[in-house]
């Protein structure tokens, strides 16, 4: 029996025993709650960022805000990359379009954007791999319903939602200061505007939000329904969805109507947002595909018929993959339309022998010779129970842009995570907190044909020191 499965079987119990004691209509609530919360995983992700934005910055919709310098544990969103500057431009077009005018790369710097919907669904990759290939344009994000012709000049992005956000990274050549301020400037090139204001813009309002503790991990409380809550009225019910509105009325959410649950409703919403959690950790804890081969312990970033039904806008009558889109929202942000053209990741939550990350033991992950990627790779670790940089830590990655990254004799790079470098391998060294568990992610920017034709393979990481403390997170 698979230990994924095992963890299933275990939760099926224990909820089974405590559902014996809830009424008809409790259960039912409480089931009903359960699958919302999966459903809705991709749109209360979504708000989690824009109210940390909306109550902790000064940034607002339709502005920009970024991170002053490599992201670092205060940036708690999910895996995000600390190998580049980030820039979120969250907007919305019930007003009218929205202009995203993304600048060209040039000796001054370069980006990979994607932008997305409510739902997170991809609308377009921008940048370098991008729609513009490098040369900028000017993206128009048309509200629903959206009826009169685009002008010309423009990239019209027909979306569903009225809400979204794109997500910029501003490459750096290096982490110095110089080449972190470049980026910079290159990032705050970008503009966002009102279409009707297209002839005369306002300058674009940029926020740093470096210094803040940013954290939009999963609550797996009541709370999370006040994040449906505020996307139900917000935004109009899409034709897919429409068999959750009963559902949610149940729940006492209701378009037009205030949310309001007595303390016994936050209650049962609680401990089903709990067993959503746990049904969400067992299913990832059992593992992704495999990339390199069937024993391969890095795997792809998200279930493929998920990213298939996600890049087409699930256009396909047939397949609606909910259950892995709860997963991988749990997990991870933003959605890409061209997977693999701009960027590639890979995710490992195990060593080679098939053990768990444990911050007390020490790995070493060795990089081949002649990585396939024309921009950089790079290798973070994550805390595996909030799936964010972990707490406390002076860094979470390393990358190919590090000048003083030691090679060896045949051009492969060894990196070490644990909670102390080995010695003389300060360079090499990702730190791990002795009592947590962690997992990691492998970027490739830019990647080549060696990747996906897997004449390049990424060694799995191997346990090469003891414990010095448990982990308690799973």
């Amino acid at each position: 029996m698979s230990k994924g499965l095992f963890v299933a079987l275990a939760l099926s119990c224990l909820t089974g025993s405590a559902l014996a004691q809830d009424s008809p209509q409790e259960r039912l609530i409480r089931s009903r709650a359960v699958e919302s919360v999966i459903w809705a995983m991709p749109a209360v992700n979504y708000d989690l960022m824009l109210q940390e934005m909306l109550s902790k910055t000064d940034g607002k919709v339709n502005q920009a805000v970024y991170w002053g310098r490599p992201l670092d544990w205060h940036n708690q969103t999910l895996t995000p990359n600390p190998d580049a500057i980030y820039f979120m431009a969250f907007f919305n077009t019930k007003d009218g379009p929205i202009v995203l005018d993304l600048p060209p790369g040039d000796n001054n710097g370069s980006f990979n954007a994607n932008i997305v919907n409510v739902w997170q669904m991809p609308l377009e990759d921008a940048g370098l791999l991008g729609a513009d290939k490098g040369q900028g344009g000017k993206y128009l994000i048309l509200p629903p319903g959206y009826a009169d012709r685009a002008p010309d000049g423009y990239i019209a992005l027909q979306s569903d939602t009225f809400g979204g956000y794109m997500l910029l990274r501003s490459n750096l050549k290096s982490h110095n200061s110089a080449d972190v301020a470049r980026s910079i400037d290159y990032g705050k090139r970008f503009k966002v505007y009102p279409l009707a204001q297209a002839s005369s813009p306002a300058t674009t309002i940029f926020t740093d939000a470096k210094d803040v503790t940013f954290d939009s991990t999963i609550r797996y409380d009541a709370s999370f329904f006040e994040h449906l809550d505020r996307i139900v009225q917000s935004e109009p019910w899409l034709q897919r969805d429409r068999a959750m509105i009963d559902p949610l009325k149940s729940l006492s959410i209701e378009k037009g109507k205030p949310f309001k649950p007595d303390d016994a409703s936050k209650a049962l919403l609680t401990a089903a947002t709990r067993e959503a959690g746990a049904w969400l950790e067992a299913k990832y804890d059992a593992g992704l595909p495999p990339f390199f081969s069937a024993t391969s312990r890095w795997t792809v970033p998200a279930p493929p018929e998920l990213v298939k039904a996600a890049q087409e806008a699930y256009a396909d009558p047939n397949l609606y993959p909910v259950d892995n889109r709860g997963m991988a929202y749990s997990y991870a942000y933003i959605g890409i339309k061209r997977l693999g053209v701009g960027q590639f990741y890979l995710i490992s939550i195990r060593d080679k022998e098939g053990q768990s990350f444990d911050g007390g033991n020490t790995y070493r992950l060795m990089v081949p010779a002649n990585p396939p990627v024309e921009q950089y790779w790079s290798v973070t670790a994550y805390d595996r129970q909030t799936h964010a940089l972990i707490k406390n830590m002076p860094r979470a990655s390393r990358s190919s842009q590090i000048p003083e990254l030691q090679k060896n004799a045949d051009g492969s790079v060894d990196i070490y995570f644990g909670p102390a470098a080995p010695v003389g391998k300060d360079a090499n060294w990702v730190p791990t907190d002795p009592a947590r568990k962690f997992e990691l992610m492998f970027r490739a920017y830019a990647p080549t044909k060696a990747l996906f034709e897997k004449s390049w393979v990424l060694s799995d990481v191997e346990k090469i020191g003891s414990t010095v403390g448990s982990g308690t997170a799973k």
